[in-house]
């Protein structure tokens, strides 16, 4: 190699090694300024993630509440249908029960061997049956401590051999639908 080839060439390599110093430089500068930005951008995401995961357990709790509110509305709902069905019940059976005291009031008064009132005691039963099995049960009063619940007295009486508050007599039957009382029993009571 010529000298002046050979100082051409140690020339480039000069060059060639200072760029390298340069880039290895600028890399290093651009990498710490990556590394910065690159951090900077994960803290970022990071508050992004727990902005979303707060975000995700609020609008989670508030579906769960939705949900449980929506099903005491439909449980509240089913025992408020049930509750008109049942007093809507009550209230037909109620207009049924005067017909049915008049025949047993019928039954007692009738004369023996009457055709008719065999046929009469046939639709009291039917009728009892009937109530009985729509769950309406008869309240039984007659000698029992008198109670408002069950029973509304129209008159005290002296009653020998009676303890005083008990019941002497029925007036009229009372009769209950399940645990509500449709009509409380018409009582004397003993004074």
């Amino acid at each position: 190699m010529t000298e002046k080839k050979k100082h051409q060439h140690e020339e480039e390599l000069d060059e060639t090694q200072a760029e390298a110093v340069a880039t290895s430089n600028d890399v290093s500068e651009n990498t710490s300024s990556d590394v910065e930005q690159l951090s900077a951008e994960l803290d970022a995401l990071k508050k992004k993630l727990e902005v979303s995961e707060s975000k995700t357990l609020e609008y989670r709790d508030s579906w769960l509440r939705s949900q449980a509110d929506f099903q005491n509305y439909k449980k509240r709902l089913e025992r408020d249908n049930e509750l008109t069905y049942i007093s809507m019940k009550g209230d037909i059976i109620k207009k049924v029960l005067p017909a049915l005291d008049d025949l047993e009031r019928a039954l007692q008064n009738r004369r023996a061997e009457d055709p008719w009132a065999d046929g009469i005691e046939l639709i009291v039963r039917k009728l009892q049956n009937m109530l009985e099995s729509e769950g309406v049960t008869r309240i039984e009063a007659l000698g029992t401590e008198f109670d408002p619940k069950f029973h509304e007295a129209i008159s005290h009486e002296p009653a020998d051999g009676a303890q005083s508050g008990s019941v002497i007599g029925v007036v009229q039957n009372g009769y209950m639908l399940g645990e509500r009382v449709i009509r409380p029993a018409l009582v004397r009571v003993a004074q």
